[in-house]
């Protein structure tokens, strides 16, 4: 997995999309599917987040488009690098365990 994470407050749109979405949140697991994790949560804009049951999940290849990118300094450099980190391990413990499945 290459570095992919956008900062908080990232603006984009997704693939046959209306409306963008800003970025809220990383690796957020689906409420119907607790195996599913989704590279990010975020909220409609320009509106915000207005309820908790419109938080939306998307994957970084769903994005069509990036309007705005977050605020990037070291603290979100270093942040980025962790969440990497982790991001990382987790696909390889995904990739062990559906092996173990064959």
């Amino acid at each position: 997995m290459k570095e992919k994470f956008l900062p908080i407050g990232s603006v984009v749109i997704l693939k046959d999309a209306i409306k963008r979405i800003m970025v809220t949140g990383y690796l957020s697991v689906d409420e119907n599917n607790k195996e599913k994790v989704y590279d990010y949560n975020g909220c409609v804009y320009p509106e915000g987040f207005l309820s908790s049951e419109q938080v939306l999940l998307f994957n970084h290849d769903q994005i069509d488009k990036i309007f705005f990118e977050g605020m990037r300094d070291e603290e979100q450099k270093s942040f980025a690098q962790r969440l990497n980190e982790f991001a990382k391990k987790q696909e390889n413990s995904q990739k062990k365990i559906e092996s173990l499945e064959e």
